[in-house]
């Protein structure tokens, strides 16, 4: 049974500072990260055809039996057994898979994945801590980490690996990891309920990354939480100023929008100062 935790306790995503990952590109972090429910949606998507995806896993384990199975067919094979709800022999497959190839990591963290869905947090933790010994700053195992450790009530063993990884990142030399740790760590400490610290990690990302927008829109997203809606639109507003990307300036005008807040261009008068007062503009 699963314990209380883990029936409560809502995924990193689904957090405010959880949306701000998302919005920083941490989505696409965890190649893995909920992919196994994805792959089991494919079942019920199916219908009718349950039957013909079960007769295809079974030709892919023959062939995997013989040692005649490619990689690919390996994975085929592992997205089959998912999608019908083989946990046990998918992760079998994946122990399998992980232990012939160590150096493709992101095995191990669907590894980590399965076990945790199956209600074996233990398990879980003993993949990741694998993992880590090899990669200790790897983004997407600290992530993961972090969400066991949360869901088991130690925050503060959370905050303290996060820490430390973002020291690793920070000194002697600036990685380019640094940044969605220090996100990461943010989220943790708001979902701990220490909001203040939480925006203090992030005003540190912003003078450190002084050129990337996203700890501006984790902070602003961290601040429309708190009903702060002024500040949240300064910071969002600052924000777009450094997206050269219209595009992306475009998604941050959309999120304004959802929120209720003023259009974040730069005014009119702003661009046009009007002239000073009793001096209206002439004529040519």
């Amino acid at each position: 049974m699963p314990s209380p935790a883990k029936r409560t306790a809502r995924p990193l995503a689904a957090r405010p500072l959880g949306l701000a990952l998302a919005a920083a590109g941490l989505a696409a972090v965890c190649l893995g990260a909920g992919w196994w429910l994805g792959q089991r949606q494919l079942a019920g998507a199916a219908g009718g055809a349950v039957p013909a995806l079960e007769n295809q896993a079974s030709d892919l384990r023959r062939r995997l039996e013989d040692g005649e199975a490619s990689a690919e067919e390996q994975q085929r094979l592992l997205e089959l057994l998912v999608a019908l709800n083989r946990q046990a022999e998918a992760t079998a497959l994946l122990e399998r898979l992980a232990d012939q190839d160590p150096q493709r990591w992101s095995l191990r963290l669907l590894l980590a994945e399965l076990r945790r869905d199956q209600d074996d947090p233990a398990g879980a933790e003993r993949e990741l801590r694998q993992l880590l010994s090899q990669r200790p700053d790897q983004v997407e195992a600290l992530q993961l980490m972090a969400l066991l450790q949360l869901e088991s009530g130690r925050g503060a063993e959370a905050r303290s690996q996060l820490e430390a990884a973002l020291q690793r990142a920070i000194a002697p030399e600036l990685r380019p990891e640094a940044l969605p740790i220090g996100l990461l760590l943010a989220n943790v400490l708001e979902q701990m309920g220490q909001s203040g610290p939480a925006e203090a990690q992030l005003i540190r990302l912003t003078t450190i990354f002084p050129a990337d927008s996203r700890p501006l829109l984790a902070r602003a997203l961290l601040q429309h939480s708190q009903g702060k809606r002024t500040a949240a639109q300064e910071t969002l507003a600052e924000a777009r100023s450094r997206q050269s990307d219209p595009r992306q300036q475009e998604q941050l005008d959309r999120l304004a929008a959802a929120w209720g807040l003023e259009a974040l261009r730069e005014p009119e008068s702003a661009k046009n100062p009007a002239s000073p007062a009793g001096e209206p503009h002439q004529n040519p």
